[in-house]
C-alpha cells in the first residue's frame, strides 16, 4: 500500500515538474523576465507612444486645415501656339486646389520670341476668357 501511494505521488510529482517545465518556457518568453515587467514596459511603451501623438496632435490638425487649399489637381497641355512653327513647345499648365480653385499658366513658343500668361481659375472655370488650351488644361486637371 506505501508502495502504491509512493509510487502515486512520484507520478504526481511527475506530472506537476513537466506543468513548471511548460510554465517556465512560456516565461522566459517575456522579455525581462517576468510577467508583470513585461506587463510593465507595454504599459510604458505605450504611454511614450501616447505622449508622441499627443504632441503630433496640433501639427496633423494645422496640415488638415490648409489641404483644401492645396495645389491638388495639375495638367499640361502642349501645342503649337503658331501653327507649325515651333514644334508644340507651347504649354499650358493648370494647378488647381480641392475646390477647382487655382490658375493656368501658359507659355507661347514661337520662333523668335516666347510669350508668359497667366489666368486665375475659380471652381474649375476662369475669371477671364481662356483659349482652347487652357480650358482644356483645366478640364484635365479638374477630371483627372
Amino acid at each position: 500500500m506505501e508502495l502504491a501511494l509512493a509510487i502515486a505521488a512520484l507520478v504526481v510529482a511527475l506530472l506537476l515538474a513537466v506543468q513548471v517545465y511548460r510554465l517556465s518556457r512560456r516565461l522566459r518568453a517575456v522579455p525581462g523576465g517576468g510577467v508583470y515587467e513585461g506587463l510593465q514596459r507595454i504599459d510604458e511603451d505605450l504611454a511614450a507612444a501616447e505622449r508622441s501623438l499627443a504632441r503630433l496632435e496640433p501639427a496633423v490638425q494645422s496640415l488638415a486645415a490648409r489641404m483644401p487649399g492645396a495645389i491638388r489637381h495639375t495638367a499640361v497641355v502642349a501645342y503649337d501656339a503658331y501653327g507649325n512653327q515651333a514644334g508644340h513647345l507651347s504649354r499650358s499648365i493648370a494647378l488647381l486646389n480641392e475646390q477647382g480653385d487655382g490658375l493656368v499658366i501658359s507659355l507661347l513658343v514661337g520662333r523668335d520670341e516666347t510669350r508668359f500668361f497667366t489666368k486665375m481659375i475659380e471652381d474649375g472655370a476662369g475669371l477671364e476668357p481662356l483659349s482652347p488650351e487652357e480650358q482644356n488644361a483645366v478640364d484635365r486637371a479638374w477630371d483627372g
